[in-house]
């Protein structure tokens, strides 16, 4: 993951630790006070979200564990397509330009053009440099992409 993932990851951890568990553990204590807990939806629901809550520390604190996390600017600049850079690439049908950045899957986002480093895109681009032409399968058919800049940022 690069250095932002594991720091976006870092600071959604000590927001449920910090506010949403501390939040949750009140509503639950709240329900608990109005009584018979079988037929109390706050308390079923609260107890259900800290479930979530719980799960999902959990899963953060396990993948920052095992995660690689590469800072690509570290990395000295080959001009090549490697996880981490921003790669501009020109659709030769049609001439139209499009920036990526080629990160991990928990950092995937295609609405602010992160690609994940598992998807069609990002694997065709991995290891070419500038002026490749990586070809992309799609249902609608094969598409070129050239490769016309190679960022480390």
């Amino acid at each position: 993951m690069t250095a932002k993932g594991a720091e976006a990851l870092r600071a959604e951890l000590v927001r449920l630790k910090q506010v949403e568990r501390p939040r949750i553990v009140k509503a639950i204590s709240e329900a608990r006070e109005q009584g018979d807990l079988r037929e109390n939806a706050e308390f079923q629901y609260a107890k259900e979200e800290q479930g979530f809550i719980e799960g999902r520390i959990g899963e953060i604190e396990n993948k920052l564990s095992a995660a690689q996390v590469i800072n690509v600017k570290d990395i000295a600049a080959t001009g090549r397509v490697i996880f981490g850079t921003t790669v501009t690439v020109v659709n030769l049908a049609n001439d139209s330009q499009s920036r990526y950045q080629i990160v991990g899957d928990d950092e995937a986002d295609l609405k602010v053009n992160k690609l994940s480093v598992y998807s069609p895109i990002a694997r065709a681009l991995i290891g070419k440099e500038i002026g490749d032409v990586a070809v992309v399968s799609t249902p609608n058919g094969d598409v070129e992409l050239e490769v016309s800049e190679v960022e480390h940022i």
